[in-house]
């Protein structure tokens, strides 16, 4: 067996940003046409009314201020609420796979390799652009990588749980160097017209490098110690939107059926099991929180992250994170599988050789991966 590093990691950062105010204005104009609309039934108490949103709504459900976004004029326009993308042909980049080389040159890059190096491709994510051709061949043959490349989704713990399987592909010796790349356009799969919902995602990109450590090279290595996977199915966070919708007749009157989740439940619930995920992962090595220097959390909400460090290690985090949990959180929204791989990303450089650190994802599913890494 061989060991394996993290050698570099990259991320694409959309060119456009969103605040809340926006977002509010935006929402809340959307509201009051729709409740125009349906003057009548409201007054007849037959539809309930949309209720506005706010920045301080916003922020104190979820430590968001802003994401960033591909395209926001669609997503601002109260007569549309979604992003407006331009078709493109079969022969062209699709934009997924876009901006997936834009990291993964940059993650390449860092690493100190050429893209004829990486022998696999990992393309995770939360939603594919399209279900075939897979997305990561399209990176493959865009980069002009060797080997094979798939795709997987494991929704907000793709990330994760990609890690692992690059990392066993390089530890067994089936793989030298796998690139592990996860671009997340959330929003193209989130409900803008939901109040409860509407600020959650931010579009992004990440990339990871994972290599034999004899063949690494580049100054920040990160040395894979363990992973640790786990799913338990739950109805709380879902997705319905698919192939499949066309053949349901569904009302066209009914809710989108992309992003949609039970919030309080899936807090309720996922905090418990992810610090006692963590926990148990650290204890196969004999290792106890306390003595971890920085986790790199999935970036869903601050209140999650906040409970699960005090749980673990008994410090109070504040609403701009801690050094030994940093927050990417309200610059970036949820990200999906890229938040962790951001927080890790953004916030490594400081940390010594021999220093500790966990990779945690938690999302739908449920599902929950963590890599233990530490610096050579």
């Amino acid at each position: 067996m061989h060991s394996v590093v993290i050698s570099g990691t990259g991320l694409y950062q959309p060119p456009h940003i969103i605040s809340n105010a926006e977002l509010v204005a935006a929402f809340n104009a959307y509201a009051d046409l729709q409740n125009a609309q349906h003057a009548d039934e409201i007054a007849a108490g037959t539809r309930a009314p949309l209720t506005h949103s706010s920045v301080e709504f916003i922020e104190k459900a979820s430590g968001i201020k802003q994401r960033y976004v591909i395209e926001k004029d669609g997503v601002l326009d109260p007569t549309r609420m979604y992003p407006r993308f331009q078709e493109r042909s079969d022969d062209q980049l699709s934009l997924m796979a876009e901006i997936a080389v834009d990291a993964a040159r940059k993650a390449i890059a860092a690493a100190g390799k050429q893209p004829a190096d990486v022998d696999a491709i990992f393309c995770a994510s939360a939603n594919m652009q399209r279900p075939y051709p897979a997305m990561a061949v399209e990176i493959q043959q865009a980069l002009g990588a060797s080997g094979y490349g798939f795709d997987m989704n494991v929704a907000c713990s793709s990330a994760t749980f990609a890690i692992e399987q690059a990392y066993n592909a390089v530890r067994s010796g089936a793989s030298k160097c796998v690139l592990v790349v996860n671009p997340e356009i959330t929003s193209a799969h989130l409900e803008w017209k939901d109040r409860d919902c509407h600020f959650i995602f931010g579009d992004v990109c990440t990339a990871l490098i994972i290599e034999r450590a004899d063949t690494a090279t580049s100054a920040d290595q990160w040395e894979i110690l363990g992973t640790k996977l786990v799913t338990q199915f739950s109805n709380a966070i879902r997705n319905n939107f698919g192939f499949m919708n066309r053949a349901e007749d569904s009302d066209p009157n009914a809710r989108d059926k992309t992003f949609k989740q039970e919030g309080r439940k899936v807090f309720k619930e996922v905090v418990p099991m992810a610090a006692a995920h963590i926990e148990a992962h650290l204890g196969t090595l004999e290792t106890a929180p306390a003595t971890v220097r920085r986790f790199w959390l999935h970036q869903a909400n601050l209140g999650m992250n906040q409970l699960i460090i005090k749980k673990l290690i008994g410090e109070s985090m504040g609403a701009s994170g801690s050094d030994v949990a940093p927050l990417i959180l309200d610059t970036y929204a949820n990200t999906a599988s890229a938040g962790s791989i951001i927080a890790f990303h953004e916030h490594r450089a400081d940390l010594k050789t021999g220093d500790l650190g966990v990779i945690c994802s938690f999302g739908a599913g449920y599902s929950i991966g963590s890599v233990i890494v530490k610096k050579r």
